[in-house]
Order: C-alpha cells, then structure tokens, then sequence
C-alpha cells in the first residue's frame, strides 16, 4: 500500500535551483513509486509554476535540456492535487486575472490557489511530508 506524500516547494529556484529541482524529482519519483502526492508551490517556489521561468530553466543548461519540463509534466498528470500559493503568485507579480499569460498552460485544470489553509488540509492528510 503506498504512502500519501506531501511535497512542498518553497525555495527561490534563482538562489538554489537543485534544491527545486531534488523537490521535483522526489515528487515525480513518487508517483512513479505508486505513491499520492500533494503538492504546493509558495514562497518563491511559485516562480516554477511560471512557463517563461520554466522555459529558461530548461535551455539554461544547468540541468538537461527537458528534465524538468518531464518532471513537471509527470507531476501535473499524476499529483493527486497542486497547489500554490495566492499571496506568494501575488508577490511575484501573478494574479488569477493574468495567471493565463504567465503560468504553465492548463494551469486552471490542475492547479488550486490556496494560502496557509491549503498547507494545514495538505500536510495534516499526509503520512510523509518533505519541504525543498
């Protein structure tokens, strides 16, 4: 029988991107593993929600060429939910009127906008929590 896992990412991935990254590849291990997975994105952590951060992650060449973009794909297909930040998107200039023109495609299929509330039902609900 799996695990539930809650996985949250907090950390700017313009100050320690292999911390979000080892987030990410956790998370995708796990749903490959069997296991749910809760996810929520805060702090700066949100900025990987952010298709043109994404985007420049990925062709940056400080990890490969589409393996966060495949992690992050294995994480919006197989999550049983994602959620981000309302405040933390606020802060780094995303709002649900302009989140279409910023955020990963889909986002609005996948993702719940939420605050420390989302965090509590999250973690609570949750056998193994891991914060990156």
């Amino acid at each position: 029988m799996g695990k539930k896992f809650f996985i949250k990412i907090v950390s700017d991935p313009g100050i320690d991107l292999r911390k979000c990254v080892v987030g990410l590849a956790c998370a995708s291990q796990a749903i490959l593993d069997g296991h749910e997975v809760s996810m929520f994105f805060a702090s700066n952590g949100v900025k990987i929600l952010n298709s043109d951060y994404l985007d420049s992650i990925n062709s940056g060449g400080i990890v490969p060429e589409g393996m966060v973009i495949g992690m992050m794909k294995s994480i919006i297909d197989g999550a049983n939910v994602i959620y981000c930040s309302t405040g933390s998107q606020a802060a780094n200039g995303v709002s649900k009127e302009n989140a279409g023109d910023m955020l990963l495609d889909g986002y609005a299929d996948w993702m719940t906008w939420s605050g420390p509330s989302g965090v509590i039902e999250l973690s609570a609900a949750s056998d193994v929590q891991l914060v990156y």
